[in-house]
């Protein structure tokens, strides 16, 4: 009776820190566009010998990013590596090169036969300074397949990794995005499954914070007391009072901190205190509620510009800074936020001063959630419609021809 085959050892997990060695990759195909971002991205000396390279290959010599030699392998070529990646497309020289490596012991990844390797590339990922990288032997799709579970995990906060060293307290002023919470960053929602406390807007997304861990306090900024005091000056003390207690916190905003989302003012406040803040973008609601309801912002042969208008104030009120007569002019694409109660009085002015009535307008309830819905109107009607549908905030009203593009063909 033969003795079963005996299997392979298992590969030895290492990190290599190649910062400022020589590293030489064999061949410029698109197995060596994929892997020498990661190799620059460590800071290796990448030598690269190929005749041809692929168009991004080329990019990265021009750019300065490695060495090119526009030459084929010749022996010797290994001397002084300590790490080899042989990729061409001809079997012989491979095996050749690779010869060479395991004579001068350099570690040497094969693309065309693993087996005869002495080093594998793990399928790699990273999220938040975590590197993930993954061996299962001679399955590199299995390999591929846990890499991602473990990066999403991380990524989206599933996976609970909290940080036990390096933690800074601080504030990081978060944007939710538009109401779905699958459109809230990567970044963002690891931040959210990293915080102790969470002040949450009315309009962020508030199915995040059923995600939550149970010991995450979280706070309703429009319930905040303040008595005398301005509402916007308490959220203020409330993040700088749980910041300073050495708490992590997220201050969790509808689409992007930035636009309209007072972001600004929280961030000078915390400066002011002397708290570490981070701002995280997030995907603003001018852009992604009418994306969600069929209408782009621009489109070519119809919208060449869109404006981003706040209506919170009416056009004759003595503190509004828009350039309602200016909008007017404008044959571009006009997104209102806030404007739900405005709209007949800004419909009014922008008919007023140029706009043709007969514009087409969307104004979009709920974007991205479940409960989103959709009016058309034009500017003539559209605060007949909106009083007759009953509509309100938050709706995102887009004016301009892009309403009617997924009607039919409006290249022109």
């Amino acid at each position: 009776m033969s003795a079963a085959p005996h299997p392979d050892p298992p590969a030895y997990p290492v990190g290599l820190r190649l910062a400022g060695r020589r590293v030489l990759v064999l061949g410029g195909g698109t197995v060596a566009q994929r892997r020498l971002p990661a190799l620059l991205a460590a800071g290796a000396a990448v030598d690269l010998i190929a005749p041809a390279v692929t168009p991004s290959v080329q990019a990265m010599a021009e750019a300065g990013e490695l060495r090119w030699q526009r030459r084929g392998y010749r022996p010797g070529d290994l001397a002084g590596a300590w790490y080899a990646l042989v990729a061409t497309d001809d079997p012989e020289v491979n095996a050749a090169a690779s010869a060479e490596a395991e004579r001068e012991r350099v570690w040497c990844v094969r693309s065309d036969d693993a087996g005869a390797a002495t080093a594998w590339t793990p399928a790699t990922g990273r999220s938040d300074g975590v590197t993930v990288a993954v061996l299962t032997g001679r399955d590199p799709r299995r390999s591929a397949a846990v890499r991602d579970a473990v990066v999403e995990g991380l990524r989206e906060g599933t996976l609970g990794a909290p940080r036990h060293r390096d933690r800074t307290p601080g504030v990081a002023l978060v944007g939710g995005g538009p109401g779905d919470p699958d459109l809230i960053t990567v970044r963002g929602r690891r931040l959210l499954a990293e915080a102790d406390v969470v002040v949450a807007d009315r309009l962020g997304p508030r199915d995040l914070l059923d995600e939550l861990p149970a010991h995450v306090e979280v706070i309703d900024a429009a319930k905040i007391p303040y008595g005398r005091a301005m509402a916007q000056e308490a959220i203020h003390a409330t993040l700088i009072e749980h910041a300073r207690a050495g708490r992590a916190v997220v201050r969790l905003k509808g689409g992007d901190p930035y636009v309209f989302g007072r972001g600004m003012e929280e961030a000078r406040a915390l400066a002011a205190a002397g708290i570490p803040v981070t701002v995280v973008p997030g995907v603003t609601s001018a852009i992604s509620v009418p994306g969600a309801a069929g209408i782009p912002v621009t489109h070519r042969g119809v919208a060449h510009e869109f404006t981003v208008v706040s209506g919170h104030l009416a056009p004759d009120h003595p503190d509004s800074l828009v350039d309602w007569p200016g909008l007017a002019r404008l044959r571009g694409t006009l997104v209102l936020l806030m404007a739900v109660e405005r709209m007949p009085a800004i419909a009014a002015t922008l008919i007023a001063h140029g706009r043709d009535p007969r514009t087409p307008v969307a104004v979009v309830q709920d974007g991205t959630t479940a409960a989103q819905r959709r009016t058309d109107a034009t500017l003539a009607t559209v605060a007949e419609r909106i009083a007759a549908d009953g509509v309100r905030p938050p709706a995102v009203i887009v004016v301009g021809e892009v309403v009617t593009v997924a009607e039919g063909d409006q290249d022109r």
